[in-house]
C-alpha cells in the first residue's frame, strides 16, 4: 500500500490529493461601491416591508437592519438617522411607481381610459399610498418631513400624469380635452381610495369606474358630432 492509498475494508482506496493552494474558478469580484450599492438596496426593501406593516411611528432601525440581512455598523453607515432612511425609501417607493407607471403608458396595450384607471388603482389603492399617507400624518409636526414627502410624490405622479396625457393626445384628443379626461379620471379614481379608508368594496369601485367609461365615451361621441 502506498502512501497515496488507504484501505476501507479491505479495499486500497486512492486518497485524494491535497488542494492547499489551488485556486479555484470564481466569478468576477464586486467592487466596493457595488457592494455598496446592494447593501443600500436592501436597506430600502427592508424599510419598505417595515413601513407597510407597522408605519412610522413602529418603524425602528435595529428591525430593518434585521429585515435586510445586514448589520447596524452598515445600516447607520448607509443611512444615520431614522429620517434619512425613511426619506430615502419614500423617495425609493415614488421613483419606483413613476417609473412603473410611464412604462405602462409606453407600453399601453387597449384603451387608454382603461390603462389611466389601472395606474390610478394600482398606486391610490396600493400599499406604498397608505405608506406616504402615514409619513404624512407623521410629518404634521415636521415641517421638513412632510414637505420632503410632497415633493417626491408630486414629482412621481406629475411624471406620470404627463406620459397619460401625451397617450390621449395621440388618441386624437386636444390637449385642453385631454388634460380634463385626466384629471376627472384619476379624481375619481382618488376619491375612491379616500372612500376605502371605511368602505372597500373593489366590485363597487371598478362598477362605479366601468360607468364612468361609459359616461365619458357617450361625451366624447357627442363632442364629435358637434364638430
Amino acid at each position: 500500500m502506498s502512501n497515496s492509498e488507504v484501505e476501507i475494508g479491505g479495499v486500497l482506496v486512492p486518497m485524494p490529493r491535497p488542494t492547499r493552494g489551488r485556486r479555484t474558478k470564481a466569478g468576477p469580484r464586486r467592487t466596493q461601491a457595488e457592494r455598496s450599492d446592494e447593501t443600500r438596496a436592501r436597506l430600502l426593501e427592508a424599510a419598505a416591508e417595515v413601513l407597510r406593516r407597522k408605519g412610522y411611528a413602529g418603524l425602528r432601525t435595529d428591525e430593518v437592519a434585521h429585515v435586510a440581512g445586514v448589520s447596524r455598523g452598515a445600516q447607520q453607515h448607509h443611512f444615520p438617522s431614522k429620517d434619512s432612511l425613511v426619506l430615502a425609501t419614500a423617495a425609493h417607493l415614488m421613483r419606483t411607481g413613476m417609473q412603473r407607471g410611464q412604462r405602462r403608458a409606453e407600453q399601453l396595450e387597449g384603451e387608454a381610459i382603461e390603462g389611466i384607471i389601472q395606474d390610478a388603482l394600482d398606486f391610490f389603492l396600493g400599499r406604498d399610498f397608505s405608506v406616504m399617507l402615514d409619513l404624512v400624518l407623521a410629518g404634521s409636526k415636521d415641517r421638513v418631513l412632510r414637505e420632503k414627502i410632497y415633493s417626491y410624490t408630486r414629482e412621481s405622479r406629475l411624471a406620470v400624469e404627463s406620459a397619460w396625457l401625451e397617450v390621449l393626445c395621440e388618441s386624437g384628443l386636444p390637449r385642453a380635452k385631454a388634460e380634463k379626461v385626466l384629471w376627472l379620471t384619476i379624481s375619481i379614481v382618488r376619491g375612491l381610495a379616500v372612500r376605502a379608508l371605511w368602505q372597500r368594496d373593489d366590485a363597487l369601485f371598478r362598477s362605479l369606474l366601468d360607468e364612468w367609461k361609459l359616461i365619458l365615451a357617450g361625451h366624447l361621441r357627442g363632442e364629435g358630432r358637434k364638430k
